[in-house]
């Protein structure tokens, strides 16, 4: 059993359990950071270009008019996301970098301190207390701070997030949702410019907000229902502007 709870704590790409190997891919944390900041980023383009072109749509119906807010929109849009994404995800990597650093410094101040400390966690995961000395000796043995890092941090200090990688996603997913309705409002007959533009919106939505809940493990039905409404209601409020305002123009 201790030969199986090393190989579980120390491998990074492979967990045994009950005898079989499963793959434990490397870069979890990186990945999911980097589809959520797309996922988030997506999400944001769609309703906030959204809001403008439909807005706009409603005052005029000149094509140049509805180019030019929805570039400008897209553009601001995508470097508010990546500025936001990476001052974000930079504190959250401080922070990360600040605990690595501490457990670093108590394994060279007090080490037998931190043995202990590693076996009582592993005893409080239900090992019997030599089984747990042994594991924690073990991998105290092979890599202390990974040990230390995992057992009592969750951390990888090969992969902590990155704000850069962050930031890129955030932006180059609003660029993506936010052209979805400046090209249906674009392409699409005057006449038919909202309603057509306010399906592929809502149906977009739909798709990002089942997404996000898979992420975060909650109900999609739940995640879709608040996204779409919430979304429809900011269109519905933005084209009002529009009519309110638009009056003249043309």
């Amino acid at each position: 059993m201790a030969a199986a709870l090393v190989s579980w704590g120390t491998v990074r790409d492979t967990e045994i359990v009950a005898g079989h190997e499963e793959p434990h891919a490397d870069g979890l944390a990186g990945r999911l950071n980097r589809l959520r900041a797309a996922v988030l980023g997506a999400n944001d383009g769609i309703v906030s270009e959204a809001g403008l072109v439909v807005g706009v749509a409603a005052a005029t119906t000149d094509r140049t008019a509805l180019l030019v807010a929805g570039l400008a929109g897209l553009v601001a849009g995508a470097v508010s996301m990546a500025l936001g994404e990476y001052v974000s995800v930079s504190s959250q990597r401080d922070a990360e970098t600040a605990l690595v650093e501490k457990e670093r410094r108590e394994l060279a101040e007090t080490p037998e301190a931190e043995l202990a400390e590693l076996a009582a966690i592993y005893r409080g995961k239900g090992l019997q207390a030599a089984t747990a000395d042994q594991v924690a000796r073990e991998l105290t043995e092979h890599d202390a701070l990974a040990a230390h890092l995992e057992a009592e941090l969750h951390l990888d200090q090969d992969d902590l997030v990155s704000p850069s990688q962050a930031a890129l996603a955030s932006a180059l997913a609003f660029v993506l949702g936010a052209a979805l309705p400046l090209l249906a409002i674009l392409f699409t007959p005057i006449a038919w410019r909202v309603p057509v533009t306010v399906l592929a919106v809502l149906a977009a939505l739909a798709l990002t907000g089942a997404t996000s809940a898979r992420l975060a493990g909650g109900d999609p039905r739940r995640a879709v229902l608040r996204i779409v409404l919430g979304g429809a209601a900011g269109l519905a409020a933005t084209y009002g502007i529009g009519v309110a305002f638009g009056v003249g123009l043309g």
